[in-house]
């Protein structure tokens, strides 16, 4: 079992007509904060992003921000973290994401979270990282992406030693002990040829 010290949380910048988005948003800060796990997230202070770095400073957890310069103003960047980088575009902010989390936990969250989302399950299926992925599954919200990506498994697009990657619970404690128990898949930069 790896012990989770650095999580890299993706969830929307957006705040949902729902107030539960808000709410899990917060329930995660303050949980990861109680358990001694830091955050490393998109470094905003508005919707769930707000919510969750906001309930993690407020339990004394340590929250580090990672914003492009082109987002300081459009994410309304969260000036009270324990530390907050910016960087100058997505790319540098999603390498930064990976090198210093142990690995990624997804909550609900639009386009910009799935790019992250995507980007961390890509690279750990090539092999740029064994690092777990999780997905926060909270009210169903993302029912239809796990029946897609159950989809492409079965149509072949994802090879079965991949189709692990994606860790996938409804509730936090659940998520978190799956994550600190993943065991590595057989990455394709590792496989050989007749594999592919």
């Amino acid at each position: 079992m790896k012990k989770l010290n650095r999580l890299a949380v993706y969830c929307g910048s957006a705040t949902p007509t729902d107030p539960s988005f808000i709410a899990t948003a917060r329930e995660v800060g303050a949980e990861l904060a109680r358990w001694g796990i830091s955050i490393i997230y998109g470094g905003g202070r508005l919707g769930l992003m707000g919510a969750l770095a906001d309930a993690a400073l407020e339990q004394g957890g340590e929250v580090i921000g990672v914003i492009p310069e082109a987002l300081v103003s459009a994410e309304v960047a969260h000036r009270g973290l324990s530390q907050l980088h910016v960087v100058p575009d997505m790319h540098s902010r999603k390498a930064l994401f990976t090198s210093l989390a142990d690995g990624f936990l997804t909550l609900p969250g639009g386009v910009g979270t799935m790019d992250e989302l995507w980007e961390a399950v890509s690279w750990a299926q090539l092999g740029y990282h064994a690092k777990p992925v999780g997905l926060l599954n909270t009210g169903g919200f993302y029912d239809q992406l796990i029946a897609f990506h159950r989809h492409m498994v079965e149509t072949g697009f994802i090879r079965p030693a991949h189709a692990g990657i994606i860790i996938e619970r409804d509730t936090l404690p659940a998520l978190i002990d799956a994550m600190e128990h993943y065991e590595r898949h057989d990455p394709i930069l590792g496989m050989a040829t007749e594999r592919l």
